[in-house]
């Protein structure tokens, strides 16, 4: 996920009215569930809301409809069907033009299976600060062979540059957490040399000493990595922080776990607390804006007073909830 802000305590800011909701429906399990949510906020902000804006796409796209819809908030270019944000960061730091192409690579585990390869949340490997620098010091050189530089960010991401990262083609973590990694791969056509750092590292890490002591302490090994946020960026773009709220984050780790009813009740906090607070912005006449996303497609509506008609057929005929598993 791109680089967010801490969030306020304060009333919400301007930027607050026009929020995005990734995994707003997200399987036929999410599917299931979606009829028995109660939601009234989130129902009456679209009760009279227009459809402003529609990002059709399709679930095998590498760039999930949340970040499209992040990047074209930013107005940051898709490249190759992907958003740049490890180039994006970067000019936070150096404001010029980047010369060079940057992504974010996690260190992660492959659980792999008689017919599968599945990864787990590079975040739930509880990898320390010391810890993982000592890991970067053991592939640095392996990826310096193919002109790759790697250098430390936070434990979980770090930051790669080089030639070989320019038009690369990689797919979010979003879209690969929990899921089979082999039909989310770059193309072996043009990414040879990742697909070949892929099968080297697994080889590497598989009986290293580093390895070794975490499964003695109990612990998962990392035996994988996942490049993500792979681009350059010819022309500067403001880096403005996106803001994640407590409630979006929760209902993303639920839908990324496959936990359910977790899901659901992530959608009853975020109902009662920043939807809320969006649809009072709205009734106050703030001009907001909602974009709900899925596994294909993004929509963005343009919530607005009901005038008299809408507001005696809001008495007597109510509507309900938009079907969104068929929507998103």
């Amino acid at each position: 996920m791109p680089a967010t802000a801490s969030a306020s305590a304060s009333a919400p800011p301007a930027a607050d009215l026009a929020q995005t909701v990734a995994f707003a429906t997200a399987g036929p399990e999410a599917a299931a569930l979606w009829p028995t949510l109660q939601l009234p906020h989130l129902r009456q902000l679209l009760q009279h809301a227009a459809l402003v804006h529609s990002d059709a796409g399709e679930e095998t796209d590498f760039c999930p409809p949340h970040e499209r819809a992040w990047a074209r908030r930013l107005q940051l270019p898709l490249q190759a069907g992907c958003v740049p944000w490890a180039a994006w960061e970067q000019q936070a730091a150096d404001p010029a033009p980047q010369q060079q192409a940057w992504a974010w690579l996690s260190p992660c585990h492959w659980r792999i299976g008689a017919d599968t390869v599945h990864m787990a949340d590079p975040a739930g490997l509880g990898l320390e600060e010391s810890e993982s620098r000592a890991l970067l010091e053991i592939l640095a050189p392996w990826f310096a062979e193919d002109g790759i530089a790697l250098q430390f960010e936070r434990p979980d991401r770090w930051l790669a540059s080089g030639a070989p990262l320019d038009g690369l083609a990689t797919a979010s973590l979003d879209r690969v957490v929990g899921r089979d990694v082999r039909r989310w791969l770059p193309d072996a056509r043009t990414a040879r040399t990742l697909n070949r750092l892929h099968s080297e590292v697994q080889m590497l890490l598989y009986t290293h000493a580093f390895n070794d002591r975490r499964t003695a302490r109990g612990l998962a090994p990392v035996n994988a990595f996942w490049l993500h946020g792979a681009g350059r960026l010819e022309a500067h773009v403001d880096v403005q922080p996106l803001r994640v709220h407590p409630e979006l984050a929760a209902l993303r780790a639920a839908a990324l776990q496959e936990n359910w009813p977790a899901w659901a009740a992530a959608w009853q906090q975020l109902d009662a607390g920043l939807l809320r607070e969006l649809l009072e912005a709205q009734q106050r006449g703030a001009a907001v804006q909602l974009t709900l996303c899925g596994e294909r497609n993004a929509l963005t509506w343009q919530p607005q007073a009901p005038g008299w008609r809408q507001k005696i057929q809001q008495v007597f005929k109510p509507a309900g909830l938009p079907d969104l598993p068929s929507l998103l």
